[in-house]
């Protein structure tokens, strides 16, 4: 009896090992859980970590593009402007030669008419032969005109295909123009002009000519002047432009402010060619007085001070020939 008693088993004893293992599983279960979740936050974690640190690379490395974009932006329009000054300049060479020609044209004329009868009175000789020296003055500022157009087709390279036909046409016309005045000059002489005055240039006028039109180059040359720099505050300073208040020397808005500067401290310009001054800053000011108006900082999309674009060239220089642009690197 006693042996089939100790036999049996106890229930609550039995009943209390099921739960632990129970219990036991739930904290495993529970522990798996926790760790997939620490494990998915982390992972999420560094990716986010990583995601930022590749976010921030392309961020630079797209704003450093921007940047050079800007920067050659600013060359190119430059570049662009300088070629726009050297067109002009062809177009006006082209006139003046076309005008010449046709001066030389006109006179032909007029000397053909006044050497026509047999007997040519005194006036008429006399005119013939300032007809003459004038058409020989018009025909060697032609030469020089397409020497000079030559030159600038040297120095492109020879590529511009529209300069090459112009020049070529010109050529043509000036040849056939010394040959009709050699013709000319023959049948002057068989009407007992003396060759030598028939090739005698008009060389008091032409001389007087050269000197009023170098004076007059040189007035608008030095018209058209204008200076910039651009710098931190320690750079303008080194440079002896800038005073502790910040004054421009010589042109400061501090009126007690004075001293002297020289213009190799400044990039020289073409007023009427140059509409912009590169910058390529996080911050600038203009230290020199302009009008309102007449400029604008132009930025990029990380606003950045790419240039100044000067809207009013007329107003904008008009108080000072000299820009002095601070920036911040």
């Amino acid at each position: 009896m006693e042996t089939d008693e100790n036999s049996k088993t106890d229930p609550i004893k039995g009943n209390t090992e099921i739960n632990k293992n129970d219990i036991e599983k739930n904290i495993r279960d529970e522990g798996v859980k926790k760790g997939v979740v620490t494990t998915s936050i982390i992972s999420l974690i560094i990716l986010l970590f990583v995601g930022i640190i590749v976010f921030s690379l392309y961020n630079h490395d797209h704003k450093k593009l921007i940047n050079l974009m800007e920067t050659q932006k600013t060359s190119l329009t430059d570049k662009v402007n300088a070629r726009d000054s050297v067109i002009s300049e062809w177009i006006t060479t082209f006139d003046d030669i076309e005008k010449n020609i046709a001066i030389i044209k006109e006179k032909e004329k007029l000397i053909t008419v006044n050497s026509s009868n047999a007997e040519i009175s005194k006036d008429k000789k006399l005119q013939v032969l300032e007809d003459i020296k004038t058409i020989n003055t018009l025909l060697e500022q032609n030469k020089k005109k397409i020497a000079f157009l030559n030159a600038q087709l040297k120095n492109s390279g020879g590529t511009i295909k529209v300069l090459q036909i112009k020049i070529s046409e010109l050529e043509a016309s000036m040849k056939q123009n010394e040959n009709e005045i050699s013709e000319l000059k023959t049948s002057l002489v068989e009407k007992k002009f003396e060759a030598e005055q028939l090739n005698t240039q008009m060389a008091v006028m032409q001389d007087t000519i050269a000197k009023k039109d170098e004076k007059i180059s040189n007035q608008i040359y030095e018209m058209n002047k204008a200076f910039y720099t651009c710098g931190t505050y320690k750079e303008l300073k080194a440079k002896g432009l800038l005073t502790k208040e910040g004054g421009f020397i010589g042109l400061g808005k501090t009126e007690s402010i004075t001293g002297n500067f020289t213009d190799s401290s400044f990039v020289q310009i073409d007023l009427t060619v140059t509409k912009s001054i590169s910058v390529n800053s996080k911050s600038a000011k203009l230290i020199s007085e302009h009008p309102a108006g007449s400029y604008e900082f132009i930025r990029d999309q990380d606003k950045r001070i790419i240039s100044i674009e000067i809207k009013d060239p007329t107003l904008f220089w008009k108080i000072s020939k000299y820009a002095v642009v601070e920036i911040t690197k």
